[in-house]
């Protein structure tokens, strides 16, 4: 069994990226701009955020982040969207979600211009990924493709289920997996909540990408030997020893499960630390031009 240590390729591939600003700076080009948007204080968005923007630091891009009251309007949060759409420094933003039950997601997600779309989410880049065009793949996602390709899995021929049929990974993993590509040609089952013997089809599956948001629920009776094991879930459960009075799991039991496997990413450190630096990579891409020229 082989960890795939996303913490540690996270890292790599952030030093890839800082080496490529410093050649864009000595060039006398844009430095790539990010932009966040934070609404309210929920505990977790602000670690995300807040991580972001210290990634931001790290590879050398300017970051900037738009904080507001969870009591703001519905009309206020679409100004800023379009105010960030028209700023030509901004490459890239994102609005981090949830956002307060007053306002529409959806309706937030399709103002933002598709070309500044880092988070892959506005419809134009998800079509634009459904038919191979170049695009900005939702980030955890696009962690795993480069989790596959750098860890040299293969996965042309192999039979691939996907746990979970969420818009932000289970589909377009469902997508990308089974388009033509470097890492792509597999067969893919895409199952869910409804899905009948879910343990019968996971247990064909040559990879599995857990991301149905249940602590352990992925356990050793659903998976072959020799599997490849990628654990997207990151749940709080209750544990009394520990200081903060929980401790972080991921949708596969890995004690038990990890054994059987070729791969697995661990839960914390395999998927979570991919996320930020695919939004890094987005972002990059965007300043180059290389999506939409």
């Amino acid at each position: 069994m082989q960890l795939i240590d996303g913490k540690a390729l996270a890292a790599t591939i952030k030093d890839e990226i800082a080496r490529e600003v410093d050649s864009l700076k000595s060039e006398g080009k844009k430095v790539p701009h990010l932009a966040a948007v934070l609404i309210g204080d929920d505990p977790a968005s602000q670690v995300y955020v807040g991580g972001k923007v210290k990634a931001c630091q790290k590879v050398g891009f300017k970051s900037t982040l738009i904080k507001h009251p969870a009591t703001i309007s519905e009309a206020e949060v679409l100004e800023i969207v379009q105010q960030l759409n028209q700023d030509a420094d901004i490459d890239g933003f994102i609005v981090q979600l949830p956002l307060p039950d007053h306002i529409n997601e959806e309706k937030i997600t399709l103002a933002i211009d598709p070309k500044k779309d880092v988070d892959g989410f506005h419809p134009m880049n998800v079509g634009r990924m459904a038919i191979g065009l170049p695009t900005y793949l939702p980030a955890t996602p696009y962690g795993i493709m480069q989790m596959l390709e750098r860890y040299n899995i293969e996965t042309a021929g192999k039979h691939c289920v996907v746990v979970g049929r969420s818009n932000i990974v289970g589909t377009p993993m469902s997508i990308l997996l089974s388009r033509k590509g470097k890492v792509g040609n597999c067969t893919v089952t895409l199952t869910h909540s409804r899905t009948r013997d879910l343990p019968a089809e996971t247990l064909r599956a040559d990879i599995i990408i857990a991301a149905i948001g249940r602590p352990d629920f992925v356990t050793e009776d659903m998976v072959k030997e020799g599997a490849v094991v990628i654990d997207v879930g990151i749940n709080r459960v209750e544990d009394s020893t520990r200081k903060r009075g929980y401790r972080l799991v991921g949708d596969v039991d890995f004690e038990k499960v990890a054994p059987k496997c070729s791969f697995i990413t661990p839960v914390p450190g395999g998927v979570g630390p991919m996320t930020i630096t695919s939004l890094l990579m987005n972002t990059l891409k965007s300043a180059k031009g290389e999506v939409y020229g």
